[in-house]
């Protein structure tokens, strides 16, 4: 592979137009089709026609999150790391980064699953469960806890593919996960009647054929990270550098769950319609949001590797796009759907009381998408450059500002409150970002250029 060819080229000397075509696109193709994936479990189970399944399955979308979440404690940790020590040309600290992480993500899995089996009812009854979705809700979090290694594996090796800039390596593997759940999803769920069972098998089943993949591209086609599984140690201050950014990812999602666990108390006060028009709505919203999220996640690596290579103009220039494209995202679809929403909601349900209030609800989400691609931005430029601190506020503010938010406007506004609780929150989060940001392009202004390369942008 010569260099003009090769990921590192993208992140290093292309054009910033052309490497985000490169580092993004399939990143967003591959996001896209995540939703796809998160949409096809309800689909199936909507299927059945049973509305205690259906907000079951809306139930426990926090276990997924927490899933993911240790997944990114060691992936988004490790490899922005990894990112920064190409940068740096240290290859082969990377590659026992890499090692670490790997070992590491299966253990974590293991004693999480243990965890949750020794306190499964306390859990059903934490995601908000009710005598009707019970034991839906428990049956659903056992089988995904249980194959949760694989999940939070999976997790981490596809932020380590993307750490030497394989964005289309990455969209492969959520289309093989993608894929498999198509396949797998009417069978354990229809043909064998496993219901919520089987869409949490066939979750775990899917994640299991992309970590398979990832494996085999970080092993024999990786350009940084071959034979990484034959590292396991690294010492205590690489271990804090991969916690330092690792943990504000838990903390980010573990503040997502609170939120989720607050709006699903909250929400079936008012009956599981309500519960499913959230459910239904979140996942439409999810689009704009994952198609952002794709934009920056394929350009974590483009970020971390300039930056610690002191390439600054070319760091801002990256920035400057990604705004730019974030808001056309964001806009276009709140527009679009906004206009199609009727039909778009006929897809999920066809209960006019879940049609009626998911209507309702998906104006409101469509606020909180308008903003959340920025602030998506914002904390990955802070994971991609090793800011500790503006990372680990960022992860936990949402959360922590969703607490009083919720409380308050449910009181004052009862179900609206609810509903909107969201966008409110979302709206200030959005503006503490831009004051950490304003903060970070004052360090940027100090550092020191004199050994950088600059590159044209």
């Amino acid at each position: 592979m010569t260099k003009k060819f090769s990921d590192q080229y993208y992140l290093e000397n292309a054009p910033v137009k052309k490497a985000i075509a490169h580092l993004s696109i399939p990143m967003m193709i591959g996001m896209s089709v995540g939703t796809i994936y998160n949409v096809i479990n309800a689909y199936f189970i909507g299927l059945l026609h049973d509305t205690s399944m259906l907000s079951a399955i809306t139930l426990g979308l926090p276990i997924f999150t927490v899933l993911m979440a240790f997944g990114n404690v060691f992936g988004v940790g490790g490899g922005t790391f990894i990112t920064r020590l190409n940068g740096q040309k240290d290859t082969e600290r990377g590659k026992r980064v890499a090692g670490y992480t790997f070992y590491a993500s299966i253990i974590a899995g293991l004693l999480l699953a243990l965890l949750a089996l020794l306190l499964i009812d306390p859990i059903a009854q934490l995601l908000g469960a009710d005598a009707a979705t019970f034991d839906y809700a428990k049956t659903y979090a056992l089988t995904l806890f249980a194959g949760g290694f694989i999940v939070i594996l999976n997790f981490a090796l596809e932020q380590l593919v993307r750490s030497g800039g394989a964005s289309k390596e990455s969209m492969y593997g959520i289309f093989i996960s993608t894929g498999l759940s198509l396949i797998l999803d009417p069978i354990l769920i229809l043909g064998l009647g496993w219901h919520v069972a089987g869409a949490a098998l066939a979750m775990v089943l899917s994640q299991l054929g992309s970590a398979i993949y990832y494996l085999y591209f970080l092993e024999k086609r990786s350009e940084h990270l071959q034979g990484f599984l034959k590292h396991f140690k690294i010492s205590i201050k690489d271990q804090l550098e991969i916690y330092k950014i690792g943990v504000s990812e838990l903390l980010q999602s573990a503040f997502l769950i609170v939120t989720t666990l607050l709006l699903n108390n909250f929400a079936i006060q008012y009956g599981d319609n309500v519960i499913a028009g959230f459910g239904i709505a979140l996942r439409i919203v999810q689009i704009p949001e994952f198609l952002a999220m794709g934009l920056i996640l394929g350009l974590i690596p483009f970020f971390a590797f300039n930056f610690a290579s002191k390439n600054i103009p070319r760091f801002k220039a990256g920035i400057k796009q990604a705004s730019l494209y974030i808001g056309v995202i964001s806009v276009t679809f709140v527009g679009l759907v906004y206009l199609f929403r009727a039909p778009i909601l006929h897809l999920f349900s066809s209960d006019p009381n879940v049609l009626s209030i998911g209507a309702y609800i998906l104006v409101a989400m469509l606020v909180s998408a308008i903003f959340n691609g920025f602030t998506i931005l914002f904390i990955s430029l802070f994971q991609a450059t090793g800011q500790g601190t503006a990372t680990m506020v960022m992860s936990v503010t949402q959360g922590v500002l969703y607490i009083p938010m919720i409380l308050i406007l449910h009181a004052a506004f009862g179900l609206h409150g609810v509903i909107w609780s969201m966008a409110v929150t979302e709206t200030i989060t959005l503006i503490m970002g831009l004051i950490f940001f304003i903060a970070f392009q004052k360090k940027l202004k100090t550092t020191d250029l004199a050994d950088a390369k600059v590159i044209p942008a």
